[in-house]
């Protein structure tokens, strides 16, 4: 059974989505704003956590910036439609993912499942067939300890970055769309995910490139995706 984190200070969408996952077999834990939500995750092993943004005393953005300092439990936002910056800066501090409320209960449960089956075979450590160490230019991929250093010097990604960078390097050369790119790192449908993906293209950047702004590795081809240069 897996445990999930329910964190919004609105008890009646805590109380729904409760219920949605608790027929899903899942265990739920509640908390209604950020610094709850630090403490449960201190306390209890948890395996997902459900996320509002604008909360009391700690909103959702800096609960994820704390949760990350320990953790790298897989975090979906739960947003409004109204808080665009927000959901870029959140997914910038290591957010999985988001849904905009009022969410559809099926895309809930399809998003929790799928960041949950990434999270599980991850921490299984399933890499059997798979390159241990991808090295291309200054940046060397290693899969068996999950790390990334840029001319010798560790690079911390979040879960996701790690995947992604991950499965253009065993690809170089090759062009994926933003939508195959969330198609098979997320191992869902791309629900209009364009964005999502971007902001962590542009957050790879940020930490492996010596310009961001005039990429030496990972390259955008205009109106069909983004690749890394062999």
């Amino acid at each position: 059974m897996y445990n999930i984190l329910v964190c919004d200070d609105e008890k009646d969408i805590v109380s729904a989505l409760n219920i949605y996952l608790t027929a899903d077999g899942y265990q739920v834990f509640e908390a209604y704003n950020g610094r709850e939500a630090v403490e449960v995750l201190k306390k209890e092993e948890i395996h997902l956590v459900l996320m509002d943004i604008m909360m009391p005393e700690m909103n959702g953005i800096s609960a994820m910036v704390k949760i990350r300092e320990t953790s790298n439990v897989p975090v979906i936002l739960l947003t409004a439609k109204s808080e665009d910056t927000d959901k870029v800066l959140g997914l910038t501090v290591g957010a999985d993912d988001y849904i905009t409320k009022p969410f559809n209960p099926v895309e809930l449960q399809a998003r929790v499942k799928s960041q949950l089956r990434r999270y599980m075979q991850l921490g299984g450590g399933n890499t059997a067939e798979q390159k241990d160490v991808i090295a291309i230019g200054g940046i060397e991929l290693c899969d068996r300890s999950k790390t990334v250093t840029l001319d010798g010097e560790a690079v911390p990604l979040t879960r996701t970055e790690y995947d992604i960078l991950k499965l253009l390097m065993e690809n170089p050369g090759k062009v994926y769309s933003p939508n195959k790119i969330y198609e098979m790192v997320w191992q869902d449908n791309p629900y209009g995910t364009e964005n999502t993906v971007a902001v962590h293209i542009r957050h790879l950047r940020e930490k492996l490139e010596y310009n961001p702004a005039e990429p030496r590795y990972l390259k955008v081809v205009w109106g069909r995706g983004y690749k890394m240069e062999e």
